[in-house]
């Protein structure tokens, strides 16, 4: 089971790692594309500032993030109105899960876990890194709180570096060097 949270954390994290960054998905590798998206995940505007998974959408490092939350069903999540702000990991941060386990978490009777996990990587509201302090806790969308630490310029999240920071037209996605696992529900 401990498997299986850690690849949902790293779809998440894959999904949100390279915010910023630019580049084309497809369906053909797991992700999503636009004309797929319906009702207000599919909702286009080239003149708007993106949203959160519009900016996913238009990553390259991306497509295994989007295909995680096209799995648990979240696109709509990531584009309502919000706030949110999102710590998604980079692609290196998923380097490390074991084998199978991106596999096992996309599975269809995996929705909820995987669901659970790209939550805990989004608390509702806007925090900027200027917002974050040293010692505060942030509650997270999947009913758990995260620990922020600053150390001068560094900081951190349940230990996770932030690399960067990409502002979305619904909040803030910081770029972060780790997966963040909820605690086991007992």
């Amino acid at each position: 089971m401990k498997n299986l949270y850690v690849l949902s954390i790293l779809i998440v994290a894959m999904f949100f790692s390279s915010c910023g960054e630019t580049g084309e998905q497809s369906s053909s590798d797991g992700g999503i594309d636009q004309n797929e998206l319906k009702g207000q995940s599919g909702v286009q505007d080239e003149n708007a500032t993106p949203n959160i998974l519009q900016v996913a959408l238009g990553s390259k490092d991306h497509t295994t993030l989007v295909a995680g939350v096209k799995a648990a069903a979240l696109q709509d999540v990531l584009v309502n109105a919000g706030p949110l702000t999102v710590f998604a990991p980079t692609n290196a941060a998923f380097d490390g899960l074991p084998d199978g386990t991106l596999e096992t978490l996309l599975k269809p009777e995996n929705k909820a876990v995987l669901a659970r996990i790209i939550k805990f990587h989004a608390a509702p509201g806007s925090y900027s890194g200027d917002l974050l302090r040293d010692g505060q806790s942030l509650y997270m969308a999947s009913g758990h709180n995260v620990k922020i630490a600053k150390d001068g310029d560094k900081v951190t999240v349940n230990g996770a570096n932030i690399l960067g920071t990409v502002k979305a037209s619904n909040g803030i996605v910081h770029l972060i060097d780790a997966v963040l696992l909820p605690p086991e529900e007992e």
